[in-house]
């Protein structure tokens, strides 16, 4: 009869590195990049990188630098090419692999901003709470 739960309302905030995958070019749907022979799947250019991640919105730094893969839609399964079967996929499809490596301006910084945000703020609050003075009111 007497049992204990340990039981913990406290939310957890998850962190830590993520491999992140996002597709940059739609390739065209034909039997070359299909997933498997005679699969109406389709693969496509994606860009790959690793982050140190908050809450999976919060990109904090990138731990990898990003590679251009092939990738189904909607699906974290990928294909490492080699820099020969890229540079002709590249070349086939007329795309700039400079630009599709690029990352966002959020992915980038955003994340280092968020967090330097939450610092300064919590600094804010400790500094500003010991120089507040007391003010006595006056008695008449």
């Amino acid at each position: 009869m007497l049992a204990a739960n340990a039981v913990s309302a406290k939310p957890k905030i998850p962190f830590g590195k993520i491999d992140k995958i996002e597709i940059v070019a739609d390739l065209p749907n034909t039997e070359k990049y299909a997933v498997s022979i005679g699969s109406k799947e389709y693969l496509d250019l994606a860009r790959m990188h690793q982050e140190y991640n908050i809450a999976w919105v919060i990109p904090v730094w990138i731990t990898q630098d990003p590679k251009l893969v092939l990738a189904k839609k909607e699906s974290d399964e990928y294909f490492e090419l080699t820099n020969a079967q890229l540079d002709q996929i590249v070349n086939e499809n007329k795309l700039n692999k400079e630009s599709l490596l690029q990352l966002g301006l959020y992915t980038k910084y955003g994340g280092k901003l968020i967090v330097l945000l939450i610092i300064g703020l919590i600094l804010y609050g400790i500094f500003s709470k010991d120089n507040t003075k007391k003010v006595n009111p006056i008695n008449i």
